[in-house]
């Protein structure tokens, strides 16, 4: 019996294994695989149900202009046209019509047609009415989110009975063209006459050449105001004069009988500029206030810009002009804290139109009496690289070059024991020979009694100059001395490293040797040096008769990198005086001539050489 039992029961599991269910993997896939197939029928059945709907729409739009169109051919001739507007009439410029439960909106535009059978205005003296028959265009768009980009538009020209005749009115032609002096066609044109009671409104677009030609339009004196539009473009205008405007650039215009009026207006494709507010080492500063304007007036005397504003960078020191306007712009800080030494690209900066510009300006804490110098090439307007720049009068002769980075010290009377160089009147160490007081700020040797210290040495701070750079030139103020100090009486040493702290700081002279120096023969930097981010310098002094000392007044340190403003150099710790300025390289010309400095840290000087 038991035996029976276990033959069935295992028969019975046999059974059981033959019968094979899906794996969860195996009915993953299935679900997949048919989900694929239903949203691709998914998507064609929409795809399908949109085309019918927008097929359906533009049939509707279709027979609801051919009911416009079939109204205004019935109508009397005179009143054809536009409720207020030229030709005058009594239909709207737009409306809402529902059909079928669907919103249109329907846009009517009628233009008075000069053809050429009976001569044209302004060719044919004896024309005397241009009138000659109305243009009707009639357009439709859903009103409601119906997916549609553009409207269904018919048209159809309606003439009069009998001959034309003359008229006391005057002819009104738009032009709109862009920054290459081609027609812009499109363009919404808007003209509000107010001589009329109530005032004439005319809404029309530009032809493929950028013409609106408003034919037989009242007379008026000053009376057409102007606004010519276009999405993503700038938009020009008339300007009617007021108590801040007193002399418009482009006043309202007038239409005077049996003449034309012509008047143009430029636009074209606004424009993105992201300004970045930075130092000399390329770091950002946040939160810098500046203001900006154009170069297009729309007053004169006094000047009104088109466009004056005043922003703040970001906490990143950043801001983005969006939707900028083509133009040459001007960039300032004056009335701030800071002050801009240069910019990358030269100010002003030409923004193009359709163009994703950037602007770097390079931005200090202000101080008095300084210059800015912007050298360009005479023939081309670029900025010029590798011209020397020379300031000088009365106990001062400085001279930079072009496209080249500057870290200078002018100042050591704050005294030592600064690591890093953020006070700009401090440094690191002097080994006790050195006197910073008297005059304040200059460098000599220190006293004792009535005879100076034959000799002694300063080390700096650390120079961060906030990336990898390449050396240049090391230059100095003064570099004549009393002769009896002897040779070379002033001379340097340089240490860098791409570590604000390295083990040690191994000072060495222009051959990358620890016994040799930098003085007023040796003043381009070992090219070991090239490469590295921060950099302290030593200076030495010394002195043959210890009844003299030698002086120093500035150092500076010349380097390139990626925000080096390009034809650009900046003076700083000037006074209040006049100064001559000189502009100098190799194939050409001089140029120079006199620069008042008076207080005013955004003095700029543009100069042009030619070769």
């Amino acid at each position: 019996m038991k035996s029976l039992f276990n033959k069935k029961l295992r028969s019975y599991n046999l059974r059981l294994k033959s019968v094979r269910g899906f794996s969860l993997i195996e009915v993953l896939v299935a679900v997949a695989v048919f989900m694929l197939f239903a949203l691709g029928i998914y998507g064609g059945i929409t795809f399908v149900f949109k085309i019918v709907y927008q097929s359906r729409i533009e049939i509707l739009e279709t027979a609801l202009l051919s009911e416009e169109l079939e109204v205004i051919r019935n109508m009397e001739f005179e009143d054809v046209g536009i409720e207020n507007g030229v030709p005058a009439g009594v239909l709207p410029y737009s409306k809402t019509v529902v059909r079928d439960g669907v919103p249109f909106m329907v846009i009517t535009t009628i233009r008075n047609i000069d053809d050429e059978f009976d001569g044209l205005v302004g060719v044919d003296p004896s024309e005397t009415a241009p009138a000659d028959y109305k243009l009707v265009e009639v357009s439709a768009i859903c009103a409601n989110n119906c997916s549609q980009k553009n409207p269904v538009i018919l048209n159809t020209i309606v003439s009069p009975k009998g001959l034309e005749g003359a008229s006391d009115n005057g002819h009104l032609f738009i032009n709109v063209f862009d920054d290459d002096g081609l027609g812009v066609p499109g363009v919404s044109v808007h003209v509000v006459n107010s001589a009329t009671d109530p005032d004439t409104v005319i809404d029309d677009t530009t032809d493929n050449d950028g013409w609106v030609k408003i034919i037989d339009t009242p007379t008026g004196t000053l009376s057409y105001h102007i606004t010519v539009s276009k999405d993503d473009y700038s938009t020009d205008y008339t300007i009617e004069p007021t108590a801040e405007n007193t002399n418009p650039t482009k006043l309202p215009a007038n239409v005077t009988t049996q003449s034309i009026t012509e008047i143009y207006f430029s636009i074209d494709e606004l424009a993105d500029l992201e300004i970045n507010t930075i130092n000399q080492s390329c770091t950002a500063l946040g939160n810098i206030p500046f203001s900006l304007h154009g170069d297009k007036k729309i007053g004169t005397n006094p000047v009104i810009y088109k466009l004056n504003e005043s922003h703040t960078s970001n906490a990143s020191g950043i801001y983005h002009y969006a939707d900028l306007e083509w133009d040459d712009y001007y960039f300032s800080t004056s009335g701030t804290a800071y002050m801009v030494i240069g910019s990358v690209p030269q100010l002003p900066v030409v923004v193009e139109p359709a163009q994703s510009q950037a602007l770097s300006l390079i931005i200090l804490p202000k101080t008095d009496n300084s210059l800015l110098v912007n050298v360009r090439d005479a023939g081309t307007e670029l900025p010029l690289a590798g011209a020397t720049v020379r300031l000088y009068g009365a106990s001062y002769d400085v001279s930079y070059e072009t496209d080249l980075g500057y870290k200078r010290q002018t100042d050591w009377s704050g005294g030592s024991g600064q690591e890093d160089f953020i006070n700009e009147d401090e440094y690191y160490f002097d080994d006790g020979g050195i006197d910073n007081s008297s005059p304040a700020g200059d460098l000599k040797l220190d006293k004792v009694g009535s005879n100076y210290l034959s000799s002694g040495y300063l080390e700096s701070s650390t120079f961060d100059l906030g990336q990898q750079v390449d050396f240049k030139n090391i230059i100095w103020e003064p570099l004549s001395h009393d002769p009896s100090c002897g040779d070379e009486p002033i001379k340097f040493q340089i240490a860098s490293s791409n570590s604000s702290t390295p083990e040690t700081w191994d000072f060495v002279g222009p051959d990358g040797n620890s016994g040799t120096y930098y003085d007023s023969t040796e003043t381009l930097i070992w090219s070991g040096h090239d490469d590295n981010q921060y950099f302290r310098y030593r200076v030495y002094l010394t002195t043959d008769n210890t009844k003299k000392t030698p002086t120093l007044s500035e150092l500076a340190f010349t380097y390139t990198n990626e925000c080096t403003p390009p034809g650009q150099v900046f003076f700083s710790g000037l006074s209040a005086t006049t100064y001559t300025l000189e502009v100098s390289k190799s194939g050409y010309l001089t140029n120079s001539g006199e620069v008042e400095i008076s207080g005013n840290a955004d003095t700029v000087v543009n100069l042009s050489v030619s070769e």
